[in-house]
């Protein structure tokens, strides 16, 4: 069953985490379904796949992209490219409303003009997550980091600025949006285990959407 700690809510105020993380509590409550339709039409051309690390290892959270690049982890490390190297085939484009959405949730954290050339779509089933990493695969820092949050609750890892430093954990709802950029960019952060549960809208999944200026 859903956890109970983490029920749905629709917007409310943000919340500063710390300088440079702005907590955007239910802000994409009221267009949430819209969302949800336009990235399931995006993972018809761009099927969800798990990739793998430069290592070698599989990742636990399966992923797609859409926009004019795309994030891609193979042997040869992180990197964007223009091609889905599934099919060599343009990756979709971002729909204009969720890349005007992405403007939005950055301005009303502080960050203006942010325009998103990448979106990342990661999805989670329970057990999976995301470890410890930080986004510098991007050329300018100087843009903020947006992520939606839809489905299942999780519990967002914040570090600092090196990996071993202690970790905040926040909880993120159906509907939430954390930005981070300034002196938080280049935070180290990540995603806990995914608890068991069964989401109204989604079901046994939670979706995450990254929006980049790549």
């Amino acid at each position: 069953m859903q956890d109970d700690l983490f029920p749905d809510s629709w917007q409310r105020p943000a919340q500063q985490i710390r300088d440079g993380v702005i907590h955007l509590p239910g802000h994409a409550q009221a267009s949430a379904s819209l969302i949800w339709q336009q990235v399931q039409t995006i993972l018809q051309q761009a099927p969800l796949r798990q990739m793998q690390t430069p290592g070698g290892r599989t990742m636990s959270v399966s992923m797609s992209n859409c926009g004019t690049l795309g994030w891609v982890s193979a042997y040869g490390g992180y990197h964007y490219c223009a091609t889905d190297p599934a099919n060599g085939l343009p990756w979709p484009a971002m729909p204009t409303q969720l890349a005007a959405l992405a403007r939005q949730w950055a301005a009303e954290a502080g960050f203006n003009d942010f325009d998103s050339n990448a979106c990342l779509i990661n999805n989670y089933v329970p057990g999976s997550k995301m470890s410890l990493h930080q986004d510098r695969d991007e050329r300018d820092f100087s843009h903020p980091i947006v992520t939606l949050s839809l489905g299942l609750p999780a519990r967002f890892m914040l570090g600092g600025l090196q990996r071993n430093n202690p970790c905040q954990h926040i909880p993120l709802l159906h509907g939430d949006i954390l930005v981070f950029g300034g002196p938080a960019r280049l935070c180290f952060h990540g995603i806990m285990p995914l608890a068991e549960g069964n989401h109204p809208l989604l079901g046994r999944r939670r979706i995450s959407l990254t929006f980049r200026r790549a």
